[in-house]
C-alpha cells in the first residue's frame, strides 16, 4: 500500500447482508465459527485457516507459526447460537477500526443470518471493493457448510 493511500481521509464502510440458511441456528452458528476459524478459505478456495477463541475478549488471528501472525480482532460479544461480534483491525495493516456482526434468527427449521461489517479509517477503493467480494464469498460458504452439516447429521 502506498503512503498516499494510508494518508487519505477517514472514510466509513458499511456492508449488510441477509441470507437464509437451511439449518437450525445452532448448526449455522457452528458453521460461522468454522468458516472464520480453522475452515476458512480465500475466494479462490485456497485454505486460509484462522484461530478464533469463542469467548468475550478472545482473539481472532492468523497463526503463521513460530510466534508470527496477524491479529484480526477480538470477540466483543458472543451469545451462542444467536450472536457473534468481532472488532479490530481485521486484515487492514493501517489505522482502521472494524466491527463485524453475525446475528442469527430462527426461521422455521432454518435460520436467517443478518450480517453487518462497519469500518472507518483510510479505506482505499481497492480495499472497499475487495471487502465486499470477500464477504459475499464467505457468507455463501457459511450457508453451504451449515446445510452440509445438516445433511451429514440426518
Amino acid at each position: 500500500m502506498s503512503m498516499s493511500e494510508v494518508e487519505s481521509e477517514i472514510q466509513t464502510l458499511t456492508i449488510t447482508r441477509e441470507i437464509a440458511i437451511a439449518a437450525p441456528i445452532e448448526i449455522a452458528f457452528e458453521a460461522i465459527l468454522e468458516e472464520i476459524g480453522p475452515g476458512g478459505k480465500m475466494p479462490d478456495g485456497k485454505p486460509f485457516p484462522m484461530v478464533v477463541e469463542p469467548f468475550p475478549g478472545g482473539r481472532w488471528f492468523r497463526d503463521l507459526g513460530d510466534g508470527a501472525g496477524h491479529l484480526w480482532g477480538h470477540v466483543q460479544v458472543i451469545k451462542p447460537p444467536t450472536l457473534l461480534e468481532l472488532c479490530g483491525p481485521m486484515f487492514m495493516s493501517f489505522p482502521a477500526v472494524n466491527h463485524v456482526q453475525y446475528r442469527l434468527i430462527a426461521d422455521g427449521e432454518g435460520s436467517v443470518l443478518h450480517f453487518a461489517h462497519r469500518a472507518m479509517g483510510p479505506l482505499p477503493e481497492r480495499i472497499r471493493e475487495g471487502v465486499n467480494h470477500g464477504w459475499n464469498d464467505r457468507l455463501r460458504r457459511i450457508g453451504e457448510l451449515a446445510e452440509r452439516l445438516v445433511r451429514e447429521r440426518s
